[in-house]
């Protein structure tokens, strides 16, 4: 998810992700930091984010904001292709007599 966020809304700090995700899950979805920002930190380290410390004009203080690699793309695009198949399975399942 964070991935996909990103991809579409590139340089978002943290609090504007989770607030992403839940936005756009309706309310269904919550991330909280104690999971996000270690994940975070685990997709710069296998290279599927950037991030850069910025000063952010209206409160003056420092956000880290991050950003969709190459590398993340490409991985994004495996993990939809996944998810695809494992949500269709499931619906198979469930359908089923």
């Amino acid at each position: 998810m964070v991935l996909k966020i990103l991809s579409r809304r590139p340089g978002l700090h943290g609090y504007a992700i989770m607030a992403a995700i839940q936005g756009m899950s309706e309310e269904v979805l919550r991330v909280e930091e104690g999971s996000l920002y270690p994940a975070l930190h685990r997709m710069e380290e296998a290279g599927y984010i950037k991030a850069e410390w910025v000063i952010k004009k209206e409160t003056g203080r420092r956000a880290r904001i991050y950003e969709v690699t190459a590398t993340g793309k490409a991985q994004l695009a495996t993990e939809e292709s996944r998810w695809e198949s494992v949500t269709a399975a499931v619906n198979r399942v469930l359908r089923s007599a």
